[in-house]
């Protein structure tokens, strides 16, 4: 008490705000408790449905054969990896683009039995085969081609097949 008066009315409170404040601290705190009950049980809930017939040793036996599983991933991964690198590089040099014009050479036999067969790599680079097919038998001529060019003069066929082969996907 100070000079006579209660706490409540030096400071000019009324008890009945504070007995309603702490009735309205202890509800909260009580929806808190069973919000943390609800919580609680669910949680032992799961972990007993996780511990269901397993002890402790079992437990390690499953989690050292998933580390086991997981490693033979890594090292699959790794060798996955050296394959598709290898196959890549190999890529580099393997006839990807084709070019095939079929014709008459000497307009003499039915059947467009000549052809022109453009063959190049990654970096344009490879051949054209030339076989023209007449009555006396069948040439095959073979030409060169660096970068998508010849340094020796192409017929109109072997251009053709060149092209297609330039622009194949």
């Amino acid at each position: 008490m100070i000079n006579g008066m209660s706490i409540c009315e030096y400071l000019g409170i009324d008890l009945e705000y504070i007995v309603l404040g702490l009735v309205g601290v202890n509800l909260l705190l009580f929806l808190l408790i069973i919000i943390n009950m609800v919580k609680t049980s669910k949680l032992k809930k799961r972990y007993k449905k996780f511990m269901a017939d397993t002890d402790a040793q079992s437990l390690e036996d499953k989690i050292l054969e998933r580390l086991e599983q997981i490693d033979g991933l890594v090292k699959s991964n790794a060798e996955n990896k050296e394959k598709i690198e290898r196959i890549e590089g190999l890529m580099g040099v393997t006839f990807q683009k084709i070019g095939l014009v079929k014709y008459d050479a000497f307009d003499e036999m039915g059947g467009k039995l000549s052809f022109s067969l453009a063959l190049l790599n990654q970096k344009d680079d490879g051949f054209i085969i030339n076989a023209m097919h007449s009555r006396e038998g069948c040439y095959t001529y073979i030409k060169e081609i660096i970068a998508g060019k010849s340094i020796i003069v192409l017929g109109n066929e072997e251009k053709e097949a060149l092209d297609m082969a330039l622009k194949y996907k």
